[in-house]
Order: C-alpha cells, then sequence, then structure tokens
C-alpha cells in the first residue's frame, strides 16, 4: 500500500489553493477508506477459509458489519464536507 504524498505548501495560501488542498484531503481520505474496504474483504475471505462454527463466521461477519458501518459514516461525511467546499467554491468564485 503506498503512502501519500502530501506537499507542504508556501505561505500564504491564497483561496482557491486553500480550496484545492481541502477537495485533496478527501479524496485522500477516500483512498484510505478504500483500502479498508480491501482490507475487510480479505479478512472475510481468510474467516471463511478457517471457520470451524458458525460461531467463527458470525464473529468475522460482526466485526466487518461494524466496520462497514463505520466507513459508511465517515463517506456520508466526506460527501458533506465535498458538497460544502464546492458550494463554497461556486458562490465565492462569483463574487470575483
Amino acid at each position: 500500500m503506498s503512502k501519500p504524498v502530501i506537499n507542504k505548501p508556501e505561505f500564504p495560501i491564497d483561496k482557491p489553493q486553500a480550496i484545492a488542498d481541502v477537495i485533496e484531503s478527501i479524496a485522500l481520505e477516500e483512498v484510505g477508506l478504500a483500502h479498508i474496504l480491501n482490507a475487510e474483504g480479505e479478512k472475510i475471505q481468510k474467516g471463511v477459509a478457517i471457520a470451524t462454527s458458525i460461531d467463527d463466521l458470525i464473529k468475522v461477519n460482526e466485526s466487518v458489519s461494524e466496520t462497514l458501518k463505520n466507513v459508511s459514516k465517515m463517506q456520508m461525511l466526506l460527501q458533506y464536507k465535498l458538497e460544502e467546499i464546492l458550494d463554497y467554491k461556486h458562490k465565492h468564485h462569483h463574487h470575483h
């Protein structure tokens, strides 16, 4: 898994750069969530392969379900953040 590269900005940062930075941070968070989802898929495959009882499968399912619920919450927050920054960009772009 590759680590994201975050460039240190020159100061002072102007508004368009700040907006671009926020959008980039949202994209990086989405990449992180995609890695989590991939790991959960691998967990399911391994859990099914090594399970010796229904209880084992239920434990894997509960674990994955909890993670998916949290990832879903994060994605909703990221969607909200993206909508807010795009709305801000749109409103302030027309005032110049």
